[in-house]
């Protein structure tokens, strides 16, 4: 099966290097347009006199997000079409993702190392967003 759009979603790691690649060699036989998406951690207020720190921290975590994406895209050896860093839960994200870029692929990494674990984490989440997924062991 060839695809037109892969998206990958990624975690500030060292291993979703691997991921890209992954995609990369999916891709490039075909020219198929690559996506990634990552999730950016919202610190928690725990009161009102923190909130003004934690504004700073969020823009710090933001712009983190930004340069790892930045990091991604320039080590990719293909054309990256677009970024996106979202919030909110994996699955509903990815799922409307997909439908908005109609991505016809997703891969994602689990670290699970068990196969029933594997099969039943991230694959069942991601599963709903209505399009193949590619769930690579890391």
């Amino acid at each position: 099966m060839t695809y037109s759009h892969i998206v990958v979603a990624v975690a500030p790691t060292p291993e979703s290097l691997t991921l890209v690649k992954k995609a990369v060699s999916i891709a490039r036989p075909v020219g198929a347009q690559i996506s990634l998406i990552t999730f950016a951690s919202d610190p928690e207020i725990y009161n009102q006199f923190a909130a003004p720190m934690m504004e700073n921290l969020r823009e710090l975590m933001q712009e983190e997000t930004r340069q790892f994406l930045a990091s991604l895209v320039n080590n990719a050896g293909y054309p990256i079409a677009r970024t996106t860093i979202a919030s909110g839960e994996l699955g509903e994200s990815i799922k409307a993702f997909c439908m908005k870029h109609a991505a016809d692929l997703v891969i994602c990494g689990n670290h699970n190392q068990s196969f029933f674990a594997r099969a039943t984490t991230s694959a069942k989440t991601v599963a709903a967003c209505g399009v193949d997924v590619l769930l690579v062991s890391l």
